[in-house]
C-alpha cells in the first residue's frame, strides 16, 4: 500500500493549490476550476484567494471573469456554500450537490409559506413566484432582489424565522424564493451593484447569462466526476474529508470512489484514498509563505486538518467551523493576520517558523497592504485570534492596485 507522509501531503497542497512561487502564473479561471471553485460566502474571499495565488492580480481580473467573459459564475452548491466556479462544471455541480441543496431549501420555504398564512398551497405559491421572476428577467434583464420584490406581487409575503425571539420578526420571503431558483440553476447572480467587498447582485436568467446548459447528468455520474477532480487537487484524503467537503452521504461517496477506481493508501497512519494514476512521489517544494483570507478554499479544504493546522484550531476557527485569515509557511498554518486601525496588514504568529519565514510573511503583509490601498476587508466570520486584535471596522469599496 502506498504511504504518504505529512511532508509529502504538504508539498502536494503547495503545488496543486497554486501557492508556490512557480505556480503563480495561471489564469483565475484555471485556478478556480482546478479547485472546483473558490469560497464566495464572504464577497472579498475569492479576490484575496486569487491575490495569494496569481501574480499580478487585480480586482478587475476576477470581475472580468465573472461579469464580462463569464468564464466564472457564483453558485450555491456543496454544504450550502456560495462558490465561484467554472460554468463548464455547472452540470456536474448541479447534479452532485446543488440539486440536493435546492430540494432542502424548497421544502423549507414551502412549509414556511403555509405556516405564515401567505398561501394555502406553498408549492403553488413558489411555482407562480418562479414563473413571474423568469418572465420579468426575460423582459427586463438583470434585476436586484429588491426591484423584483417591488415589481412582482407574486413574491409578496413575510414570515417570522424565530417567533418570540429577539432576533425574530417579519422577514420577506422573496430572497428565499430567489435562492431556490438560483440553486435549481434557473437564475444566477449577475452584475454586482456593490464594490468587490460587498454583495449586491442583480439576478439574471441562467440561459441568458451563460447560454444553454450542458447535458444534464445523473447524480451518480456527477459525484464520480467531481470526486475524481477533487482528489486530483486535494488528494490523497480520507473518506471523511471527501464526504464533508461535498456535504454528501457516506454511501454516495463510497460509490463514487468505487466508480473512479480510487485506491487505498496510508496517510501517516490513517486510511485514505488516491487516484490510481496519481501515486508518484511528490518532490519537495521550495520554501513558500502565504496570507490566505478567511474561508479560503485551502484552509477549509479538509475535515481532518491536524496535518496542516496543528494545535491552532481554537484560535483560527470559530465555533461553527469557519476559518479566519491565516498565515502559511511550507504547507502548515503558523498564525493569522488582520488589518489595524490604519488598514495596515498585521501578522500574528502562533508559533515561531524561523527568521526566514518571518521575513517572507512580513513582506507579504506589506505587499497586501499596498495592494489593498486602504480598503478594509474584515472577515465575515472573524476567528478568535482576529477578534482579540483587530479593530471594529467596516469594509469599503475603494479599488486596490495591482500586485
Amino acid at each position: 500500500m502506498r504511504s504518504f507522509s505529512v511532508a509529502e501531503r504538504r508539498n502536494r497542497l503547495a503545488r496543486r493549490h497554486f501557492l508556490t512561487p512557480d505556480t503563480t502564473g495561471e489564469s483565475v479561471t484555471r485556478i478556480a476550476a482546478t479547485l472546483i471553485g473558490l469560497h464566495g460566502t464572504d464577497p472579498a474571499t475569492p479576490y484575496l484567494s486569487l491575490w495569494a495565488r496569481s501574480s499580478p492580480f487585480a480586482v478587475a481580473d476576477l470581475n472580468d471573469a465573472l461579469y464580462e467573459k463569464r468564464s466564472l459564475v457564483k453558485h450555491l452548491a456543496m454544504r450550502r456554500t456560495l462558490w465561484v466556479i467554472d460554468p463548464a462544471d455547472l452540470p456536474a455541480v448541479q447534479a452532485a450537490a446543488s440539486d440536493r441543496v435546492a430540494g432542502a431549501e424548497r421544502r423549507k420555504l414551502i412549509a414556511d409559506v403555509g405556516k405564515a398564512g401567505v398561501a394555502d398551497d406553498g408549492e403553488e405559491w413558489l411555482a407562480r413566484a418562479g414563473d413571474a421572476v423568469l418572465r420579468h428577467l426575460d423582459e427586463h434583464g438583470p434585476t436586484s432582489s429588491t426591484a423584483l420584490r417591488t415589481a412582482l406581487p407574486e413574491l409578496a409575503g413575510t414570515y417570522d424565522p424565530a417567533p418570540g425571539k429577539s432576533y425574530g420578526g417579519q422577514t420577506h420571503l422573496a430572497p428565499r424564493a430567489l435562492t431556490v431558483l438560483g440553486t435549481q440553476g434557473d437564475i444566477v447572480r449577475g452584475p454586482n451593484d456593490g464594490g468587490w467587498t460587498s454583495s449586491r447582485p442583480r439576478w439574471v436568467s441562467a440561459v441568458d447569462w451563460l447560454g444553454e446548459p450542458g447535458a444534464p447528468m445523473s447524480a451518480e455520474a456527477a459525484q464520480a466526476q467531481l470526486v475524481g477532480t477533487w482528489l486530483r487537487g486535494f488528494g490523497p484524503a480520507t473518506a471523511e474529508d471527501i464526504t464533508w467537503w461535498f456535504g454528501a452521504t457516506k454511501t454516495a461517496i463510497r460509490k463514487a470512489l468505487r466508480d473512479i477506481g480510487a485506491v487505498d493508501v496510508d496517510l501517516h497512519g490513517t486510511p485514505g484514498y488516491a487516484l490510481p494514476d496519481d501515486l508518484e512521489p511528490e518532490p519537495d517544494a521550495e520554501p513558500w509563505g502565504a496570507l490566505l483570507p478567511g474561508l479560503d478554499v485551502t484552509t477549509m479544504g479538509w475535515y481532518h486538518r491536524d496535518w496542516y493546522l496543528g494545535e491552532h484550531r481554537g484560535q483560527l476557527f470559530d465555533n461553527y467551523g469557519n476559518a479566519g485569515p491565516t498565515l502559511w509557511w511550507d504547507g502548515r498554518i503558523v498564525g493569522g493576520w488582520y488589518q489595524d486601525a490604519a488598514a495596515q496588514v498585521q501578522v500574528q504568529f502562533l508559533e515561531d517558523p524561523g527568521r526566514a519565514a518571518r521575513d517572507v510573511l512580513t513582506r507579504r503583509a506589506r505587499e497586501l497592504t499596498d495592494w489593498l490601498n486602504g480598503v478594509r476587508v474584515p472577515p465575515r466570520f472573524p476567528s478568535p485570534l482576529v477578534r482579540g486584535s483587530a479593530p471594529s471596522v467596516r469594509p469599503n469599496g475603494r479599488s486596490p492596485g495591482r500586485s
